[in-house]
């Protein structure tokens, strides 16, 4: 079995292909930080989720195997 990535506990591969698809993307990528219990970090996701966040999860997803985690709050 695959090791388990950031969104939801999928696998790699399948979290990496979502993390290529803009809008999966910002919505996956907010949902896990609620879903985390960290409020501030989701809204920040929400809102500046399609720019600059966006290509550093990209490169985070594909280096680390895990979302970009600036904040914790």
């Amino acid at each position: 079995m695959a090791k388990s990535s950031d969104y939801f506990g999928l696998g790699y591969i399948v979290s990496l292909i979502l993390a290529i698809i803009p809008v999966t993307s910002w919505i996956l990528g907010a949902l896990t930080r609620f879903s985390e219990g960290k409020i501030v970090a989701g809204i920040v996701r929400i809102v500046f989720g399609f720019n600059i966040v966006w290509i550093v999860d990209l490169i985070m997803m594909a280096l680390n195997k895990h979302i970009w985690r600036l904040l914790n709050m």
